[in-house]
């Protein structure tokens, strides 16, 4: 199983945006403790950002689908930015 089939492949440019976004907030004064919130509103946004540039959005049911993918997708997305930097902070490690 491979994380792009759950990930729109658009939306995998965000994983690097988000993990660069995650080391700004790092340095700021915002407590750790928020950064993957922070990141998960973010990823939400900016997915749902592309989805109503890409998708034509007429009714109900394509409006409550829209959001349904947006919250996914930034879910998966933030998820896996939050991934790939446990996997640098791992490797880092001296063991």
């Amino acid at each position: 199983m491979d994380f792009q089939d759950y990930i729109k492949t658009e939306l995998l440019i965000l994983i690097p945006v988000l993990y660069f976004i995650g080391i700004g907030i790092k340095k700021s004064q915002i407590p750790d403790k928020w950064i993957p919130i922070i990141l998960g509103v973010s990823a939400v946004v900016l997915s749902a950002v592309w989805i109503i540039a890409t998708t034509d959005i007429s009714g109900l049911q394509e409006t409550a689908a829209a959001i349904f993918t947006a919250v996914t997708q930034g879910i998966l997305v933030a998820g896996a930015s939050v991934y790939v930097n446990q996997l640098y902070i791992q490797a880092k490690k001296e063991e």
